[in-house]
């Protein structure tokens, strides 16, 4: 389909879509619309910013009936709060002209106030697994009239850990019903999932996992520490004009931590820092002055890679280059969405080097290697994880590996412990223990 004209859609959708200025859909919209209003199970691969949320969203709305039930009847999980929050507010614009309730759960926030806005009502739940299954176990909400299943980045939400909630919901959910599931890989974890609860699915994919995005220019620069790589990206971030709108990816929540204070002083509010140990209020409010271009810079972790709903980023920074090759393309698929033009550029060192080769296998594309600007310091400082590590010379589990530099212990330190003077010189008096209960015990005589 060419156009949303062709879709078989009732008017306030049609009106809704208006609205939003969308003419064409995306290959991921248009292959999806028949297969989900047909009824079957359907898996679709497509990676990040392809436009997955309206491609499921669009058949399900065309089919949803007004109702006064209480209960749910459409559940969709998605891995962070930040998509629950996205996936909400997109479903509002959608249903703009509908009388359609839909409320999104999520973890970090107080669970009694979401039960309360349970208790009055929802068409649609969208929900994370934890604090799903958390309503359910309460008994403050009831499954048992959802007949449309959406699992949003399973992939994700499989490498948070939250198998163990999938496997309940399922088993809480009806037999009859439709599952519907999206992903940018497709894991041996993906697989076993659709195995054991989906119906011969149909499978739809409209981009090979790894395939780099034409609009996104790639490259990359080699740096031999954390310091040096905080040096380029100083530099680089200087040149406001080009440089507008950056988010900055790095490995883990305490090196997000380490980087934001390291930079804090040379751009003070152009900065900011987001990843899952900083709260919900602060986790939206940062989202909200990033889109909103107060500040230029927001540094996060990879748990963010396909939370964010972010707009027109000029450039994607991995200062870490990620353990895993199809992280990469979450991250950089951030940048260049809505067929705008982004840049990606990767920080590696040699210890990194072979994770850097592993990406540019997936996506069969050399990087192009940039050379080192002449005003970047290289350092030799290190930080505690890449300095080397001082192994236990005394450590008696090893004591084979230290040859001469291990003696034997002294005489007098090898002597049993006898216990204390008082009963050897007791045991010395008496030659052998007192028989407890034997009051007529006196020196081994006894009294005729």
């Amino acid at each position: 389909m060419e156009s949303f004209s062709e879709f078989n859609i009732s008017n306030p959708l049609r009106n809704a879509i208006d609205d939003l200025g969308f003419e064409k859909p995306t290959p991921i919209q248009s292959q999806s619309f028949s297969v989900i209003q047909s009824g079957k199970d359907m898996v679709g691969i497509a990676q990040t910013g392809t436009g997955k949320t309206f491609a499921y969203m669009l058949p399900i709305l065309q089919g949803l009936k007004f109702s006064k039930d209480l209960h749910p009847r459409v559940l969709i999980m998605v891995p962070t709060r930040e998509l629950v929050i996205q996936v909400v507010d997109e479903i509002e614009k959608f249903s703009k002209y509908m009388s359609v309730r839909v409320l999104g759960v999520y973890g970090g926030v107080n669970m009694n106030r979401q039960k309360e806005a349970v208790a009055f009502g929802t068409d649609i739940i969208v929900a994370t697994p934890g604090r799903l299954y958390d309503l359910v176990l309460s008994r403050a909400l009831q499954l048992k009239s959802i007949n449309k299943l959406v699992i949003d980045e399973v992939d994700v939400m499989l490498d948070l850990g939250f198998r163990f909630q999938l496997n309940n919901i399922f088993e809480l959910l009806p037999n009859r019903r439709q599952n519907i599931m999206f992903s940018a890989t497709m894991t041996d974890d993906v697989y076993t999932l659709i195995h054991d609860y989906f119906q011969a699915p149909e499978t739809i994919s409209v981009a090979v996992s790894g395939t780099p995005l034409d609009n996104i220019k790639q490259y990359s620069y080699a740096v031999p520490n954390f310091y040096t790589k905080k040096n380029l990206l100083e530099n680089l971030l200087q040149d406001t004009e080009t440089y507008r709108k950056v988010l900055v990816f790095v490995s883990n929540k305490k090196s997000a931590d380490l980087l934001f204070s390291e930079l804090e002083d040379a751009f003070t509010s152009e900065l900011a820092v987001i990843h899952s140990n900083k709260t919900q209020n602060f986790r939206i409010r940062s989202i909200e002055n990033f889109n909103a271009e107060e500040t230029r810079i927001l540094i996060t972790t990879d748990i963010m890679a396909r939370g964010l709903d972010l707009d027109t980023i000029s450039h994607v920074i991995n200062f870490d280059t990620p353990p895993y090759p199809e992280n990469y393309m979450h991250r950089i698929g951030r940048s260049g969405r809505a067929e705008q033009e982004g840049t990606s550029l990767l920080l590696y060192t040699e210890k990194e080097e072979p994770l850097k080769e592993a990406i540019e296998s997936l996506m069969d594309y050399k990087i192009p290697l940039l050379e080192m600007p002449d005003a970047v310091e290289i350092t030799n400082q290190l930080t505690y994880d890449e300095k080397p590590k001082i192994r236990e010379r005394n450590n008696p589990l090893k004591v084979e590996e230290f040859g001469k530099g291990f003696h034997e212990k002294k005489d007098k330190n090898k002597k049993e412990n006898q216990g204390g003077s008082y009963k050897r010189t007791i045991k010395k008096k008496y030659k052998k223990p007192k028989t407890k209960g034997d009051k007529f015990f006196r020196g081994g005589n006894k009294k005729k």
